[in-house]
């Protein structure tokens, strides 16, 4: 039988659960999610470099609080200054001039933000957060004249500012690899969201890190059809080792993956 904070995100919900559509078009806040080891950070950064390249200003947020992945995207000198999410996250409100002041810009791309925790840090650098505060951080966020792609965490249970980020998105990208995994665990964690009232309405569906090797159609049996299917790109697993996730991808390998990140900006942003 499943917990539930009293009072929380995740009471439960006597609604029927909504089928899933797909969202409209035109989406301001993007929140990327799925199981762990599915590709979220990079294809979220993916995703920002994508509109930056195109001179449209995007703020990427990290919300990962366990393992900050700022640290993991690009070598430290790409970005300028030291900022960190734990300024806005101990703060007694959110203001736009807060988060701003707290955003890494990047040297090469003058139209992208970065917002996460920095290296050694970690959920115990600031206070205990409430609801109100994410909801806050959320809004000051839409308000800003920018697109807003959110890296999640998988641990919905655990990191509220995910499950908000979640909630609070226009659009959703849920990932998943193509792996019996990746089945358990949204048989585990949807639920949560379910009882918090998710729009599935709004939820895109993806396979990521798809390998020629693998039954991608058999797995869509289990998790229902994909909107879109990234493909296993060998050049990229090299720049996720080497922390360089805001490098080109020119290889021949990687054409299938730049293709699906074109697609999802078009379906998505509208860009």
């Amino acid at each position: 039988m499943l917990n539930f904070k009293k009072g929380g995100l995740f009471s439960r919900k006597n609604d029927p659960e909504p089928q899933e559509m797909e969202p409209d078009n035109g989406a301001q806040i993007l929140a990327v999610w799925g199981s762990p080891g599915c590709g979220k950070t990079t294809v979220a950064v993916k995703l920002a470099k994508y509109l930056a390249d195109r001179k449209k200003n995007v703020v990427l947020l990290l919300c990962d609080c366990t393992t900050p992945m700022l640290p993991c995207i690009c070598p430290s000198g790409e970005l300028e200054g030291d900022h960190s999410l734990r300024s806005i996250l101990a703060a007694n409100s959110i203001t736009e001039s807060l988060v701003k002041n707290n955003c890494n810009t990047h040297k090469r791309m003058s139209h992208l933000a970065v917002i996460g925790l920095q290296k050694g840090e970690n959920e115990n650098c600031y206070p205990p957060v409430n609801e109100k505060l994410l909801r806050e951080l959320m809004g000051v966020l839409r308000d800003m004249d920018s697109h807003i792609i959110i890296d999640c965490g998988s641990s919905i249970y655990f990191d509220e500012l995910s499950t908000i980020a979640i909630l609070e998105a226009d659009a959703v990208l849920r990932l998943i690899n193509c792996d019996l995994k990746s089945v358990s665990y949204l048989s585990s964690q949807q639920e949560y969201l379910r009882m918090a009232g998710f729009d599935s309405d709004k939820l895109y569906k993806a396979v990521s890190n798809v390998k020629s090797n693998e039954a991608s159609q058999n797995m869509e049996q289990v998790l229902g059809s994909a909107v879109f299917t990234l493909p296993h790109s060998a050049e990229l697993e090299a720049q996720v080792l080497a922390g360089n996730l805001f490098a080109d991808l020119s290889l021949k390998d990687s054409r299938g993956f730049r293709r699906e990140i074109e697609k999802i900006a078009k379906e998505v942003f509208e860009v």
